[in-house]
């Protein structure tokens, strides 16, 4: 094969198949649905902005190509993520592949932090993943094929100060995928997590400008602060992650299931 015929092949990975990816509309799910449309991918793009998901199907629909839907939805509230995933079949068939992605992270002194805070950084960071994983992978039995990657976090293997909401969502998202993995294994579903450390996302940027307000330091220091939690030096950038998700949903990795990657650089090691 040469260099041209392996671009095209490469271009062509996933045509015809029907990805379903939350939180799509920024940072790492704008990166993951930008890298399935472009090897040929019919989308199904979710989150809770509907102008702006809409702003981004209409970027990657192209004239001859898969005709990409949006759906705008509350991933925490169990019938609309049901409802959700049930329009995508609708539009696009079956989901061969799931990357639940939808998340976010907010800090709070455990001494001091409410229930509220409590329930919903469960809801959003694993509630939702248990909610549309249920709904999708009923299509996927039938059929004994399918892939599911959860965007998890290093939260979901190791400890961070300030954030316990979040880590214990994030390690119920790592366990949720080892479960799944185990139980589907003979099923041709295949379930496995991606865990990026601080990436270079408008989530980061909420956290360093929570760090500016709290302590007074500049965005700069508070940027290189977070960056030195990677070995690296640096902040992860959203496509390092999408390629991760790419391989693990390609046919080379049909054999990897019940694994949790680290996307970070060296900070947590297994």
């Amino acid at each position: 094969m040469n260099e041209q015929t392996a671009v095209r092949s490469e271009s062509r990975a996933f045509a015809g198949q029907h990805i379903l990816v939350t939180g799509a509309s920024r940072g790492i799910g704008w990166a993951i649905a930008q890298a399935f449309a472009a090897r040929g991918a019919r989308l199904s793009l979710a989150g809770r902005d509907a102008a702006l998901l809409e702003q981004r199907r209409a970027a990657l629909n192209a004239p001859g190509g898969p005709d990409h839907t949006a759906f705008a939805a509350d991933l925490t509230d169990a019938a609309a993520a049901t409802a959700m995933v049930r329009h995508a079949v609708a539009a696009h068939g079956a989901v061969d592949i799931l990357v639940n992605n939808a998340g976010y992270g907010a800090s709070q002194p455990f001494a001091k932090m409410s229930a509220e805070h409590w329930n919903q950084m469960l809801a959003i960071n694993l509630s939702s993943v248990f909610h549309v994983t249920r709904a999708a992978i009923n299509d996927m039995l039938p059929r004994k094929s399918g892939r599911i990657i959860n965007v998890a976090s290093t939260a979901g293997l190791t400890g961070y100060a300030y954030v316990a909401a979040y880590v214990a969502a994030k390690h119920g998202v790592v366990g949720l995928t080892k479960a799944l993995a185990r139980e589907y294994a003979t099923a041709g579903i295949t379930v496995n997590a991606v865990c990026p450390g601080y990436v270079d996302t408008d989530m980061t940027a909420g956290t360093i400008e929570t760090i500016v307000k709290k302590t007074g330091r500049s965005a700069d220091d508070a940027r290189a602060e977070l960056a030195k939690g990677n070995p690296q030096g640096r902040l992860i950038q959203p496509e390092e992650v999408a390629d991760a998700v790419l391989w693990l949903a390609g046919a080379s990795a049909a054999s990897i299931t019940g694994q949790c990657i680290a996307v970070a650089g060296g900070e947590v090691m297994s």
